[in-house]
C-alpha cells in the first residue's frame, strides 16, 4: 500500500509553491500568489490527496480504524496550515521571516533551518532589546535580547517558564529520555550539589582516567604524526572520564559499555530532532518507531543492574556512611531518589541520561577548543608554560586548574565564538495565561522562548573586536581589573564558569547549566594534558573547520581531524 507522511506533505508544499521566493537579501519572502488562490490550491490538493488515499483503501483490505486514521491524516496538513496562518495574523510580535503568507511561512521554516544565525542576527539587529518570532514546523518560536528581558526569562518561575521542558525540546527528552526523568528531574540537583561539591576530592581519579584514556584512544606511533578524528576521539575520552565518576572502575573502561553510551548520545540527538519534525499530537504514535530508548535501557541495565542492586542492599543494611562506600554518581543518586525511583532500572535510566548530557555538551566544547588551539598555534607555548609552572607549584589538582588563567580564558573565548548555537536559555511557556514581559508583551502558552546568544557574543558594543578570536581576552580583562584594584565581581566575571548577560554559553540566571563546573573541570584538565604531553597541528594549517548549524543547534565539524604526536622535548 502507498501512503504519505507529514514530511512528504511538507516537501510537496515547498516544491508546489516555488513562486514564493526570497528577495535580494534572502530573508524576506515575497508573496507571488493572491491569498484566495493559495487557499483554493490547498483545498484542491486536499481533494487530490484524499482521493488518492481512498483509492489505496479500495485496493487494500483495511479495517475501519485504519481508514479513519488515514482520513484524519489527509485533512490535518491543511488544517494545520490554516491554523498556523490564523495564529500568525493575530500575533502582534514581529516575525523576521515568514509573516507575509501561508506558504511563505513554511518556506521560511526551511530557510531558518538552513541559515539560523543569519535569521537570528537580523532579528537581533532589527529588534534589539525586544522580541521577535521565527517560524518552526508547527509553531512560532520567540527570541529575545536586552538585559531586562534576559533577566525576566532567567528569573521566571518554573510553573510559568519551564526550564525542564525548554531544555528537553531539541532532543524531545520526554521520549528520548523517558517521562520519569522529565517529571522528576532530581538528578539535576545531584549534579548541582553532590557532583560539584566533590570535584576536588575526586579530581585524582579524573586525572588518572584522562592520562590512560588519551594514550589508548590516540594509540600513537612512537615518534611520528598521526591524523586523529577529533570529535569521535574526544567523545570516547569523555565517556571514560565521566564514567570513572559515574560507575567507577573497571566498568568505565569496558569497550562495550562505552560504545553503548556514545551510541545512545548520538541517537538521542539525531532521533530527537527527527521526532521534533512531527506535531505534538502525533509524537506518541510515531515515537516507538523512531526512539531507541527502551533498547538502550535494557543494555544499560545489563551492565549496571546487579551493581545498583548490591548498592541498594548495602545502603539498606549499613546506611550511607559505611566505610568504603563508593563516592560516585550511583551513591549520590540513591541518596536523593524517592522510594519509587530507588530501583536498579530507574537509577540505570538516570546514569544513561547523565552520560548523554556529559558526553554531548562537553565533547562539543572541548572539540571547539582543540580546533582553535591548532588553528592559532601561537597560543600553544604561552599556555603550555603556564600549565607547567602551575603544576610545578601546585601539582595536578582541581585548585591548580583555577590558577591557569590563560587556559581558562582561551576556553571561554572559544565558547564565546562558537557556543552551542545561535540561541540559548530555552524555556517553554506553560503558565495558564502565557508569559507577559514587564512592558506588556505576551507570549502565548505552549510557545518556546529563547535568548539570542551569538548575536550578543558578536555585539561590538559589548565586546571589543567581537568577530576576532582573542584567546587571552578574558585573562587580560582579569589583569586589568586586578591592576585597578576593582571589586572581585569584575575579576570573577572573566572566569569560564561565570555567566552574565554578555556571555551566555552556559545560560544565565537560576537555571544556568548545573553541570558547568564539572564540564569546565574536565575540559580544562583535558586540554592542559594535551598541551603539555602532545604536539598538535591543524589538518589544514590556518583553516578553522566550520561548525555545522541546523536550526537551534550547532555542533563542531564532525569529520575534521588534527595531527598529533607525542611531545618532542
Amino acid at each position: 500500500m502507498t501512503g504519505y507522511t507529514f514530511l512528504d506533505l511538507a516537501r510537496w508544499f515547498l516544491l508546489r509553491f516555488d513562486s514564493y521566493c526570497p528577495d535580494s537579501d534572502g530573508l524576506r519572502y515575497k508573496k507571488q500568489i493572491h491569498g484566495r488562490e493559495s487557499i483554493s490550491q490547498l483545498f484542491s490538493f486536499s481533494s487530490f490527496y484524499s482521493s488518492t488515499l481512498f483509492s489505496n483503501f479500495l485496493m487494500s483490505n483495511l479495517d475501519s480504524t485504519t481508514v479513519a486514521i488515514y482520513g484524519l491524516v489527509a485533512v490535518l496538513p491543511v488544517a494545520s496550515l490554516l491554523l498556523f496562518q490564523k495564529v500568525n495574523e493575530k500575533n502582534p510580535v514581529p516575525a523576521v521571516i515568514g509573516s507575509e503568507g501561508l506558504i511563505a511561512s513554511f518556506k521560511a521554516v526551511r530557510y531558518f533551518v538552513d541559515e539560523p544565525l543569519k535569521v537570528v542576527q537580523q532579528g537581533y539587529d532589527q529588534f534589539k532589546g525586544g522580541v521577535f518570532r521565527v517560524p518552526r514546523r508547527w509553531r512560532w518560536d520567540y527570541i529575545v535580547s536586552g538585559n531586562q528581558r534576559i533577566k525576566e526569562v532567567g528569573s521566571a518561575p518554573e510553573d510559568v517558564l519551564s526550564f525542564i521542558d525548554g531544555a528537553g525540546e531539541v532532543i524531545q527528552a520526554k521520549y528520548t529520555q523517558g517521562h520519569e526523568l522529565s517529571d522528576n528531574p532530581y538528578h539535576i540537583a545531584v549534579v548541582r550539589t553532590s557532583l560539584t561539591r566533590n570535584l576536588g576530592k575526586i579530581f585524582p581519579e579524573v586525572r588518572d582516567e584522562i592520562e590512560c584514556a588519551f594514550d589508548e584512544v590516540f594509540a600513537l606511533p612512537e615518534d611520528d604524526w598521526k591524523l586523529v578524528p577529533v570529535l569521535p576521539s574526544i567523545m570516547k575520552v569523555i565517556a571514560r572520564t565521566s564514567n570513572r565518576l559515574f560507575v567507577g572502575l573497571p566498568l568505565c573502561r569496558n569497550e562495550d559499555f562505552l560504545r553503548l553510551n556514545v551510541l545512545n548520545t548520538i541517537e538521542v540527538v539525531e532521533r530527537g530532532q527527527k521526532l521534533a519534525a512531527y506535531p505534538d499530537f502525533l509524537k506518541p504514535l510515531v515515537a516507538p518507531f523512531i526512539i531507541t530508548r527502551q533498547k538502550r535501557m535494557r543494555e544499560m541495565l545489563g551492565f549496571v543492574g546487579d551493581m545498583i542492586k548490591d548498592r541498594i542492599a548495602k545502603d539498606d543494611a549499613l546506611g550511607t556512611n559505611y566505610e568504603g562506600r563508593p563516592n560516585d554518581m550511583i551513591s549520590w543518586l540513591l541518596e536523593l531518589a524517592d522510594a519509587e525511583g530507588r530501583t536498579p532500572d530507574r537509577i540505570a535510566g538516570r546514569i544513561l541520561s547523565l552520560n548523554m548530557a556529559a558526553i554531548h555538551t562537553t565533547s562539543m566544547a572541548l572539540t571547539h577548543a582543540i580546533f582553535y588551539i591548532t588553528t592559532y598555534p601561537e597560543y600553544l607555548e604561552p599556555i603550555r608554560e603556564e600549565v607547567e609552572n602551575v603544576v610545578r607549584a601546585e601539582g595536578w589538582t582541581k585548585s591548580a586548574l583555577n590558577s591557569m588563567h590563560k587556559l581558562d580564558s582561551f576556553v571561554r573565548e572559544t565558547q564565546r565564538m562558537e557556543g552551542n548555537g545561535p540561541v540559548t536559555m530555552a524555556r517553554k511557556v506553560i503558565g495558564k495565561d502565557g508569559f507577559t514581559f514587564s512592558d506588556g508583551i505576551n507570549v502565548p502558552r505552549g510557545s518556546f522562548i529563547y535568548v539570542s546568544a551569538k548575536p550578543i557574543h558578536y555585539d561590538a558594543n559589548l565586546h571589543e573586536n567581537p568577530r576576532v578570536f582573542k584567546g587571552f581576552r578574558y585573562a587580560q580583562l582579569r589583569d586589568e581589573k586586578a591592576d585597578k584594584h576593582t571589586v572581585e565581581e569584575g575579576i570573577f566575571n572573566s572566569h569560564m564558569v561565570t555567566t552574565s548577560m554578555e556571555h551566555l554559553s552556559f545560560g544565565h540566571g537560576k537555571h544556568a547549566c548545573p553541570g558547568r563546573f564539572f564540564a569546565a573541570t574536565e575540559i580544562k584538565a583535558m586540554l592542559a594534558h594535551l598541551i603539555v604531553n602532545f604536539d598538535m597541528k591543524a589538518e589544514v594549517p590556518g583553516v578553522h573547520p566550520p561548525s555545522d548549524e541546523h536550526g537551534m543547534v550547532a555542533v563542531p565539524n564532525q569529520k575534521a581531524g588534527i595531527f598529533v604526536r607525542r611531545r618532542q622535548v
